[in-house]
């Protein structure tokens, strides 16, 4: 997707280890006006599919999350990190860790938001190391709900997330994938 790649490259910045903070843009500070074309595109990428629900994790996902749904005319379920006393009780689990806050999340869904046999698109913003993936898709295994893909918005690929997703036959769309960093600068598949 040319017009996000031209605004990492405008706005984003690269921090030390190879961080790629498009906070300006995409998940601190939102310009709607892009997330609109970045739902646009998601679902002409995956416009062949049955779609049911869209799910994300707290926090960065949902805002994507929303805009994509949309076109997709459906909800979006979102995993939540923190325990709350409102949460419900009866839900899906799965560890997933965060190596830009080095820690380890348990996420959770309601088991009410997620049912056997639905098709599931998981979105989010970034795939690095897959990890947040991986634990959408064990939610959705726990369900027994279909996972039809992931979309994600800036996709590592100099770290091992995506390849790891798609040698298990899972369909992987990115709309921008950074090969490298080098010099400060940013190199795009």
């Amino acid at each position: 997707m040319e017009l996000l790649k031209q605004r990492i490259n405008k706005d984003g910045d690269i921090k030390e280890g190879n961080i790629v903070k498009v906070d300006s843009f995409l998940n601190h500070q939102i310009d709607v006006e892009l997330l609109n074309e970045i739902g646009k595109e998601f679902k002409s990428r995956f416009s062949l599919e049955k779609i049911d629900k869209i799910l994300t994790i707290e926090a960065s996902g949902i805002a994507i999350a929303v805009i994509v749904a949309q076109y997709f005319n459906v909800p979006v379920v979102f995993a939540k990190k923190t325990d709350s006393k409102n949460l419900d009780k009866d839900t899906y689990e799965s560890k997933v860790y965060s190596y830009t806050k080095d820690k380890t999340y348990t996420i959770r869904v309601s088991k009410k938001y997620l049912n056997k046999g639905e098709n599931i698109l998981i979105l989010d913003d970034f795939l690095a190391k897959g990890k947040a993936a991986e634990g959408l898709i064990d939610i959705i295994n726990q369900s027994n709900s279909n996972l039809i893909g992931v979309g994600i918005v800036i996709e590592k690929g100099f770290q091992n997330g995506g390849k790891n997703l798609r040698d298990k036959g899972i369909k992987l769309e990115s709309l921008a994938i950074v090969d490298s960093i080098e010099n400060g600068k940013i190199i795009f598949r």
